[in-house]
């Protein structure tokens, strides 16, 4: 029955205002302090730097108080100077606080080396597929005599022959000598 009575006594009413009024302060201070803690509103909009070199880039962030980081060498853009920004990220116009990141990908300084599929054998349209899908493109074609009409006898490039296995560069130039059907 004690306790009935403190629960609705004035001394456990003045305690809840107390703790009421104490939990109201924190709060706001809190707020307020967030807001100057975090410069809320204050952002700095982050430039298009899209085919620009690494040079310009630094030059650039650094001006805005921004910081860059490159995050990978993406494959080789022959639209883009070497080492040149391919892609960013926060994109362009975003929205950002002052010593943020960016994370760049830049161009890498050549095309990629690729193996070479096999493709001796096969149809000329199976292997222009599978070549050109790894980023080859199809030269000089050539017929010799040869029992399988359309097959793929050889291939080559720059006028070595190539084995499956081997490595060059994407957007390399293959040429063929493909079978006739004739013996």
């Amino acid at each position: 029955m004690t306790f009935l009575r403190f629960l609705f006594s004035k001394y456990f009413f003045k305690h809840i205002f107390y703790i009421f009024v104490i939990v109201l302060f924190a709060i706001f201070f809190g707020i307020l302090a967030l807001s100057f803690i975090t410069d809320h509103g204050d952002y700095v909009k982050v430039p298009d730097l899209k085919g620009k070199t690494l040079d310009s880039v630094a030059i650039e962030l650094d001006n805005l108080d921004l910081k860059y980081i490159i995050l990978d060498s993406g494959n080789y853009n022959p639209n883009y100077k070497i080492f040149s920004v391919l892609d960013q990220q926060p994109k362009f116009d975003s929205k950002v606080k002052e010593g943020r990141k960016i994370y760049l990908t830049i161009n890498s300084s050549d095309f990629k080396m690729v193996e070479v599929p096999n493709v001796i054998r096969t149809t000329i349209r199976q292997a222009r597929k599978s070549l050109e899908s790894l980023g080859f493109i199809i030269g000089e074609i050539e017929y010799i005599d040869d029992i399988g009409k359309d097959e793929v006898i050889s291939f080559s490039y720059e006028g070595k022959e190539l084995k499956p296995g081997d490595t060059l560069k994407k957007t390399s130039v293959i040429d063929f000598k493909l079978g006739n059907g004739k013996l």
